[in-house]
C-alpha cells in the first residue's frame, strides 16, 4: 500500500503513555479499586516512572466527573520532570483564548518547551450541542491561539464566536518559537477530520482494522494537502505485553473475568464521547469479531466493553508486540499513545519488552521547533 505524505520523514516514533486523570485505572475492568482513584499522587507517579523509563511524551486527558484539571496537572508535573513531554488534552471553548493562550505559554515555560497540546472538541460537560457548532468553535479558538503565540504587536480578532481586541501579545508567547507548542487530533467524521487536515499537526487515531486505518490515512494525507499542508499520524492503543503469547492472552482474560456487561455499558455512557463517530465504529468491528474479541492478528477489542474512546489493545509477546508496531511504522505512522491496566505496572512490562527496541524521538524536535533562551528575555526580531 502507498505510504501518506507525511511531515516526520525519518523511521523515528515518539512514544508516550497515559496519566488516568479522568478515574478509568483498574485492575479488574468495571471493577473500582481505591489505590487506582485518580489523585494528583497516583497520576503524578505515572508520569514521573514513564519520564524515568525513557517515554518521549505522556498524555493527560480531559474529562468532567471525576477526573482532575489537565492543564492544571501539568503545570505542577513540569518542574517534576526532566525529559517527558506532555500531551495535554484540551476541550477547546471552555476557557476565554486569550486567558487560555497566556495559560498554555506559562506552562511551555515551565516545561521549557516539554507540551504538546491534544485538542478536544466534545461536548462541554453538561451541554449538548451540534457538530458543526463544536467543530466551527474549535477551529476558531485554534487560530486565535495560533495568532497569540506568534503575534508581535496589538490583535484584533472578529469571529463567529469571540471578537476582541488586544492591545499586545506577550503575555501568551510560548517558550516554544516558530508556531508554538504541537497540536494533536483525533476525530472520524468528515468535520473532524476537516478540522485537523486545516490546523492540527498529528491526527491520532482509535484501534482498527490495518485497512481502515490506511484509508484513514490516505484520506487525511488528501485533505491536509487541499490545504497545502502535511501531517503526521499517530495511535492511541491499549496493550498488554508478556513473556510468551498464551500469559498476554491470559493477562487480557482476566482483565474482564469480572466485568458485568451491563456496568460496562452504563460506564461507557457516562463519556462525553461515547456515541462519537470513532467510538460508534470500534463498536461495530468487536460485534463482528469471534468469540476471542480479536478484531484482527493481535489487536483485542475487549476493553470497549466497558470503555468509550480507544476500546483495543495490541496482545501478545514482545516479539509479536514489536512486530505488529513496525507494520504500524511503515505505513507511516509516527506517534503512538499506549496504555495498559493497572497503568503503572503496564507501563513497566512494556519499557521493560519493547520500548528498548524501537526508534524513538519527540515529534516537536524531528520538525524543528525552536525553543526560547529561558534566561535571556526574546526580542521583538526573535518572537517574529
Amino acid at each position: 500500500m502507498p505510504l501518506p505524505s507525511i511531515r516526520s520523514q525519518q523511521r523515528t516514533v515518539e512514544v508516550a503513555w497515559f496519566s488516568a486523570l479522568c478515574n478509568e485505572d483498574c485492575e479488574f475492568l468495571g471493577v473500582p479499586a481505591g489505590h487506582l482513584r485518580s489523585s494528583f499522587q497516583h497520576c503524578g507517579d505515572l508520569v514521573r516512572r514513564s519520564d524515568a523509563l525513557g517515554y518521549q511524551n505522556i498524555l493527560l486527558p480531559s474529562g468532567w466527573s471525576p477526573g482532575q484539571d489537565a492543564m492544571t496537572f501539568a503545570a505542577a508535573m513540569a518542574v517534576q520532570t526532566k525529559q517527558i513531554n506532555q500531551l495535554v488534552a484540551l476541550r477547546m471553548g471552555e476557557v476565554w483564548p486569550p486567558m487560555l493562550a497566556r495559560a498554555i505559554a506559562t506552562v511551555d515555560h515551565l516545561a521549557q518547551g516539554r507540551l504538546t497540546l491534544n485538542i478536544i472538541s466534545s461536548d462541554m460537560p453538561g451541554l449538548k450541542e451540534s457538530n458543526e457548532e463544536r467543530y466551527a468553535r474549535s477551529s476558531e479558538v485554534i487560530q486565535i491561539l495560533q495568532k497569540l503565540w506568534t503575534t508581535d504587536g496589538p490583535l484584533e480578532w472578529r469571529g463567529r464566536f469571540y471578537n476582541f481586541n488586544l492591545s499586545s501579545c506577550e503575555a501568551a508567547q510560548p517558550f516554544q518559537q516558530n508556531g508554538g507548542p504541537l497540536l494533536y487530533f483525533g476525530g472520524i467524521s468528515p468535520l473532524a477530520q476537516e478540522l485537523c487536515a486545516k490546523h492540527c499537526d498529528v491526527f491520532l487515531m482509535w484501534p482498527e482494522t490495518e485497512v481502515q486505518l490506511a484509508a484513514t490515512m490516505a484520506e487525511m494525507s488528501a485533505r491536509a494537502a487541499a490545504h497545502g499542508r502535511v501531517i503526521d499520524y499517530g495511535l492511541r492503543i491499549h496493550v498488554i505485553v508478556r513473556e510468551t503469547e498464551s500469559a498476554a492472552r491470559s493477562a487480557a482474560e482476566r482483565l474482564i473475568s469480572k466485568l458485568d456487561l451491563a456496568k460496562g455499558r452504563e460506564i461507557k455512557a457516562r463519556s462525553l464521547d461515547a456515541q462519537s463517530a470513532g467510538v460508534l465504529r470500534q463498536d461495530a468491528l468487536r460485534a463482528k469479531a469471534g468469540a476471542d474479541l480479536f478484531i484482527e492478528e493481535r489487536i483485542w477489542s475487549g476493553i470497549g466493553l466497558a470503555r468509550s474512546g480507544c476500546g483495543s489493545a495490541i496482545v501478545g509477546d514482545p516479539d509479536q508486540v514489536l512486530a505488529k508496531l513496525n507494520r504500524y511504522i511503515d505505513m507511516g505512522m509516527r506517534a503512538f499513545i499506549f496504555s495498559g491496566y493497572p497503568h503503572l505496572e503496564e507501563c513497566d512490562l512494556f519499557a521493560r519488552y519493547v520500548l528498548p527496541r524501537l526508534p524513538t524521538g519527540r515529534l516537536n524536535e524531528q520538525q524543528g521547533r525552536r525553543l526560547a533562551n529561558p534566561v535571556t528575555p526574546l526580542t521583538t526580531a526573535e518572537r517574529r
